[in-house]
């Protein structure tokens, strides 16, 4: 099954980091967060990426096209004979990325059906965004898709909490917690499967269309729509404040999505 990836916004909220990269090359440590979104997919098989382009979409495709030497020792050989010779390897051999033009302007729903035909004959498809990490397991999240026998199936998360939480007694603080994550409210976190005929029914290639209004509205309104309710860990990047808390996880071994076995990402 293919994993779309919307990697096509501004990041107008994180702007002062991804003035020179677009938000899904942002980096969590020395990897971008597209990579990280990339690697939780990966470590349950799913290698096939269609990454739906748009701002600075250059910059994700230099980082691809130059994978290899940016990650391995290599030799170049100039002149007439010129060449790289690869040395070493790295955990991602077998990944396959499709790397779409889908716009600068166009929406998350028209960057889906632009991409469509990249489908190929698939009855089904994964599709998510390039700026939130979460430690969900794909397994359990397709298998409870296909029990549901909905078009599509949404994952729910807990999003953080705007405002600090206190729990007072008189006039005491008796505990604080900054941000905390909600435990009541869901919302949509991304981390999607859907059929072909999601795309049949509720998407056209309409530059302004956005998947979170009309497509996924009527889908629901049409008893179409499941939801894969996540109590787990999941944090979108939206700030450059929720940046720093994800350096801040990885940096004390502690970034509960570093669900995979990699040796320069161990995690607790």
């Amino acid at each position: 099954m293919k994993v779309i990836i919307l990697c096509g916004g501004m990041g107008t909220r994180i702007r002062d980091v991804s003035e020179l990269v677009p938000k899904p090359m942002v980096e969590i440590g020395d990897r971008p967060i597209l990579w990280h979104v990339m690697k939780t997919y990966a470590h349950y098989g799913y290698k096939d990426f269609i990454l739906c382009l748009g701002y600075k979409g250059e910059v994700i495709k230099d980082y691809f096209l130059n994978y290899e030497t940016r990650n391995t020792d290599c030799t170049i050989e100039l002149g007439s004979n010129n060449g790289v010779h690869i040395h070493g390897t790295h955990s991602e051999q077998d990944w396959r990325i499709t790397l779409a033009n889908t716009g600068l302007e166009t929406m998350t729903g028209g960057r889906l059906g632009k991409v469509r035909h990249y489908l190929a004959d698939d009855d089904e498809f994964m599709l998510t965004y390039a700026d939130g990490v979460a430690d969900i397991n794909i397994d359990d999240l397709v298998a409870f898709h296909r029990e549901q026998n909905k078009m599509v199936t949404i994952t729910a998360v807990h999003p953080s909490a705007r405002f600090g939480e206190m729990r007072i007694d008189g006039s005491t603080v008796q505990s604080f917690h900054e941000k905390p994550q909600t435990k009541s409210d869901y919302i949509n976190g991304g981390f999607m499967v859907a059929r072909r005929e999601f795309l049949d029914l509720y998407i056209n290639d309409d530059p302004a269309l956005i998947l979170e209004q009309a497509p996924l509205r009527q889908a629901s309104q049409d008893g179409e729509m499941a939801a894969f309710c996540h109590d787990g860990f999941w944090q979108c990047m939206d700030t450059a404040r929720e940046r720093m808390m994800l350096e801040k996880l990885l940096a004390q071994g502690t970034a509960p999505w570093l669900v995979w076995n990699h040796p320069a990402y161990q995690h607790v």
